[in-house]
């Protein structure tokens, strides 16, 4: 059986000003979906399933349909405020969708087998499309054995501005804790994030989270009863969000998931700020100059 790869792609990018996800970077159009989805065709995926806005879905499919056609199977699942479980009411002013944790539970009806998930503006690099590959395949659908791609801090922070991440804990190579730390920057030689108004040191090899996964399909499961749970304490809040971190470490806490922490020493890449554009596509043109991928992905 083969993994399938879901992207959460239904952000809007309000720091990025645009639809990052369709932004060309590559020398021949590609955008970082491309890029991850022709690496996780040569790592042996066999589905690739969107998650996307409403407001972008004709746009998207207009593109990758087409692009994708003939290359590996496609599905596509829309997050909206009001995809919930049967029976749970929402505040009828929340505008936003719920967060990555949400964004993940819209796909339990497209995904039947192991499934790797990520986000649509990160670029991870192939060495982690194989990593989690191999976890995947073999994976039973009822495991709750998990796995997680790992970055060291330094390979994934931007010239441009400050960045959230989640910072690893792991002991005897599983995942412990992931804590959310937020304004992680540069000042100076050192990096630093705010810590109740105050900038505090950190580890630049520190492990940190950049949202890529490994889950069976029990994962939904636990996923909604959480989301539930959350949903009853947060109704009312117009700003709310149910993130995956959570939801993981509160399957290891109580016992009921482990977390393989599976690191790649890749460079990451993305484009939280308009100005990693420039710095993306020189990237890219490096790899591609490299060798590591064609000049045109899908000739």
């Amino acid at each position: 059986m083969k993994p399938t790869l879901l992207i959460l792609a239904a952000g809007i990018g309000s720091r990025y000003g645009g639809v990052k996800q369709m932004d060309k970077i590559g020398p021949s159009g590609e955008s970082i979906i491309d890029y991850s989805v022709f690496d996780a065709i040569r790592a042996g995926f066999g589905k690739v399933v969107f998650v996307l806005n409403p407001k972008i879905e004709s746009e998207f499919k207009e593109v990758y349909e087409a692009r994708l056609a003939g290359k590996i199977e496609t599905d596509y699942v829309l997050q909206k405020v009001d995809a919930v479980p049967t029976g749970v009411s929402v505040n009828n002013k929340r505008v936003k969708p719920w967060g990555t944790g949400h964004a993940v539970l819209v796909a339990k009806n497209a995904i039947k087998e192991p499934f790797a998930v990520i986000n649509a503006d990160d670029f991870y690099g192939d060495n982690a499309f194989n990593l989690i590959s191999d976890f995947l395949t073999g994976l039973k659908t009822d495991s709750s054995k998990y796995a997680m791609v790992g970055y060291k801090l330094a390979n994934t922070l931007s010239e441009n501005g400050s960045v959230s991440r989640g910072i690893c804990k792991t002991e005897k190579g599983f995942l412990t804790d992931v804590v959310e730390r937020t304004s992680i920057k540069y000042d100076n030689d050192d990096i630093v994030f705010n810590e109740n108004g105050k900038n505090e040191k950190i580890d630049a090899n520190s492990i940190v989270s950049m949202n890529f996964w490994g889950f069976s399909p029990l994962y939904f499961k636990q996923l909604e009863h959480d989301f539930i749970n959350f949903i009853n304490n947060n109704s009312n809040e117009l700003k709310a969000e149910f993130y995956i971190p959570s939801v993981v470490n509160d399957l290891i806490d109580k016992n009921k998931a482990s977390i393989k922490m599976l690191t790649s020493n890749d460079q990451w890449f993305g484009v939280t700020y308009q100005e990693d554009k420039e710095t993306t596509i020189k990237k890219v043109a490096e790899l591609v100059s490299q060798g590591v991928y064609p000049e045109n992905l899908w000739k």
